[in-house]
C-alpha cells in the first residue's frame, strides 16, 4: 500500500486525466508543466488513434452483391473479412448471423459483413447454406458451407468462435474447441452404455 501511494504520489495530476480534462486545466500549469502536458498529448493522442484503427469495424453490417468486390475481394490490406452469404427463410442462416454480430463486437479488428446469397450468387442452392467465406488480401482463406461445416443445426457462439479463429480471422481467448467437450461427453457416454450392456449380456448369459 506504501508503495503504491509513493508511485501515486510520483505521478503528475495531468497524467490521469483526458484529452478533454486536459483541455479544461491547461490554464492551471506552469510553463514547464504545459511542455510536458504537450509531450503526454501527443502521447495519448497516437494512442488513441492507434485503438482506434485497431477498432475501425466491431458490428456486422450488411452489403449488396455490387458490393462484394469493394467491400471483401479489395479490402483493405491486411484486414481479415468474414462475408456470410444466407437466406432469411433459412433458421440457421438466422442463427450465424445472431453470432457473427456478438463476435463483430468481441473482435472489432476484424470486418464481419453478410449479403442475401440471391444478389452475390444467382440460383445458389440451399443445401450449400448457411456460407461463410474468410478472406485476407483478396484470398479466400477460409470457409464453411452448409449446415454440417458450420457447425450444426446447435451451433453455439463458441464453436464459430473457434472455427473463425483456426483460419486466422480472430484471435480467441479460448484454450480449446469447445466441440471436442461436447464429443468427449458423446464418447464416454457411448462407452458406459457400452459396457452397461456388456454387463447385462454376460448377467444374462449366467
Amino acid at each position: 500500500m506504501v508503495l503504491r501511494l509513493q508511485k501515486e504520489a510520483m505521478v503528475k495530476p495531468y497524467e490521469k486525466m483526458t484529452l478533454a480534462e486536459l483541455k479544461e486545466t491547461e490554464d492551471e500549469f506552469d510553463d514547464e508543466d504545459m511542455r510536458a502536458i504537450e509531450i503526454y498529448r501527443e502521447k495519448r493522442l497516437q494512442e488513441w488513434k492507434v485503438l482506434k484503427k485497431k477498432q475501425k469495424f466491431g458490428e456486422l453490417r450488411e452489403i449488396s452483391g455490387n458490393q462484394y468486390v469493394n467491400e471483401v475481394t479489395n479490402a483493405e490490406k491486411d484486414v481479415w473479412v468474414i462475408i456470410h452469404l444466407y437466406r432469411s427463410s433459412i433458421p440457421m442462416c438466422l442463427l450465424v448471423n445472431q453470432h457473427l454480430s456478438l463476435l463483430a463486437r468481441k473482435f472489432p479488428e476484424t470486418k464481419f459483413v453478410k449479403a442475401i446469397v440471391n444478389s452475390c450468387i444467382e440460383h445458389y442452392h440451399d443445401n450449400c447454406l448457411p456460407t461463410i467465406f474468410v478472406y485476407k488480401n483478396g484470398q479466400i482463406e477460409g470457409k464453411f458451407i452448409g449446415i454440417i461445416e458450420c457447425g450444426g443445426i446447435n451451433l453455439k457462439l463458441e464453436e464459430l468462435e473457434w472455427k473463425l479463429a483456426e483460419v486466422g480471422a480472430i484471435q480467441t481467448d479460448l484454450e480449446e474447441n469447445p466441440k471436442r467437450a461436447i464429443v468427449d461427453v458423446m464418447v464416454s457416454s457411448i462407452r458406459n452404455t457400452s459396457i452397461y450392456d456388456d454387463t447385462d449380456s454376460s448377467n444374462s448369459d449366467n
